[in-house]
């Protein structure tokens, strides 16, 4: 009787079964709906602001341990610690979706959120450019993530560097601008 798992046989594991894939995009494609239509068409329940106003603070701290645990894990892997690697990932992960849960809370309760400044100038174009770069990144990071960690989970590594080699540098930035724009609107709001 062996503890060890079974591993995949070698020939499952060099071919990702195409239906994974489509069915982590569909997940994807239907979650990107479903948080436009969150942000920008239902009317918040909260439209007060007086319940749960910590959840943009909490938000940016999610992203911004996302983000320290996405390095830790990228350094540990250089150094070819893989038990320390899938652990800082993990964390990575446990981390965005808490993030993920928070930020639908928030918008759930206060809708988006209209910066209160004129639509013009630099701080207006540095602000809407990062915005823009961090929402497009946000999606296109979803599946990603979800797919990277399933060729991680089913031991298709070398599917699985060679996606991470993407999704690190796309999950790292999103997570940091998050940081940055929470950052950007709680000084403009001052």
């Amino acid at each position: 009787m062996s503890s060890c798992p079974p591993t995949i046989p070698l020939r499952e594991r060099l071919h990702t079964p195409a239906s994974v894939v489509w069915a982590i995009l569909g997940v994807s494609v239907v979650a990107s709906l479903f948080l436009f239509w969150l942000v920008y068409v239902h009317p918040p329940s909260d439209a007060t602001h007086s319940h749960l106003l910590f959840l943009p603070a909490l938000n940016a701290v999610l992203n911004g341990l996302a983000a320290i645990a996405l390095v830790i894990g990228f350094a540990n892997i250089r150094a070819r610690n893989v038990r320390h690697h899938r652990t800082a990932m993990f964390a990575a992960f446990v981390f965005s979706t808490l993030f993920l849960v928070s930020y639908i809370a928030n918008h759930a309760l206060h809708g988006e959120y209209r910066l209160p400044i004129a639509h013009i100038g630099t701080l207006w174009t540095s602000y809407i450019l990062l915005l823009i770069s961090h929402i497009t990144l946000s999606v296109i990071a979803l599946p990603l993530i979800l797919i990277t960690f399933f060729l991680s989970l089913s031991e298709r590594f070398a599917q699985h560097r060679r996606l991470a080699r993407w999704t690190f540098p796309i999950w790292l930035y999103v997570s940091v601008t998050g940081v940055v724009v929470f950052l950007m609107q709680a000084a403009i709001r001052r």
